[in-house]
């Protein structure tokens, strides 16, 4: 019953913020974010602990904690606009966009070896995936299967409606079908800055080891795929900026779990300067170092 009450209170949602015109649903979605800022004292530390590295040792407090501010505001719209999302709305978001580096795309598809979208958790991730169904690079994506099937199957459905095929961590032919995208000459999207399995790869990410998803840079190891990190920011206003950078170059070295250890050190020095152009928009409420643990 519990599951179910959950997907109604979406479903309303999603109707509510879907009435909306875009500047509404966005400033609503910022206003909320902003409340939840004030409520969120229990997380508070460790996400000013996270901003901390993110900006450097020379950022001070004051600096520090309005960039958790705008975090949870930038939150706020991200949901927002995944409830107000319709398909009959993507050709105006497509519209809003700024592409920046798409070069890259096109070079990667044209080698034919297939692509791996590596994205940090920035601004609207899912627009990205509508953009690249748009230019002929529809993705597949993996997603988590959460506790609740309602709300599974309903964000499943919400990515679908935007050009993201999905494939759910609990499925046991998850590799498999990742695998027989890129040897296809497919592309797939997976989030590349937070391990959520626990058996990610260690490396130094923003001063201090982490264990970083192992999947862009294994499958590109495994398959020869182009990997790609690609970032979507919020623009201030409505719409955003796509900007896709250079791909990266996994190391021939051997053996294989060495090559993959490097090149998970240059993916996580190519997230770090991405996420540093606009740390506030970097969706990280989780722990994800080893020092975060003082703050559970």
């Amino acid at each position: 019953m519990k599951h179910r009450l959950i997907y109604i209170a979406f479903r309303f949602a999603s109707a509510l913020f879907g009435a909306f015109p875009e500047p509404l649903m966005r400033r609503t979605g910022e206003w909320l974010g902003r409340r939840w800022a004030g409520r969120n004292a229990k997380k508070r530390p460790m996400l000013s602990s996270h901003m901390r590295r993110v900006l450097g040792p020379e950022a001070s407090e004051a600096a520090i904690e309005q960039a958790v501010d705008d975090m949870h505001q930038s939150y706020g719209r991200y949901w927002a606009e995944t409830f107000w999302l319709r398909p009959k709305r993507h050709q105006s978001v497509s519209d809003g966009v700024e592409r920046i580096g798409f070069n890259y795309v096109f070079d990667a598809l044209a080698t034919g070896r297939g692509v791996i979208f590596a994205l940090p958790h920035l601004g609207n991730w899912e627009v990205a995936g509508l953009i690249a169904d748009e230019i002929g690079a529809r993705v597949l994506a993996v997603a988590e299967d959460l506790p609740n099937p309602y709300i599974t199957e309903w964000f499943v459905d919400v990515r679908n409606q935007l050009g993201i095929d999905i494939v759910l961590t609990t499925d046991p032919q998850r590799r498999s079908k990742l695998i027989r995208r890129l040897k296809s000459g497919g592309v797939i999207a997976l989030l590349a800055d937070r391990d959520v399995t626990g058996r990610g790869l260690t490396t130094e990410f923003f001063g201090e080891e982490a264990k970083m998803p192992s999947g862009p840079v294994g499958l590109a190891a495994v398959t020869g795929a182009v990997l790609v990190p690609v970032a979507s920011f919020f623009q201030e206003g409505a719409g955003h900026r796509i900007e896709v950078f250079p791909p990266i170059e996994i190391p021939d070295i051997e053996p294989r779990d060495q090559r993959t250890i490097a090149a998970a050190a240059i993916m996580a020095s190519s997230l770090e300067d991405i996420i540093g152009q606009d740390p506030a928009q970097w969706h990280l409420f989780q722990p994800n170092w080893p020092s975060d643990d003082r703050f559970l």
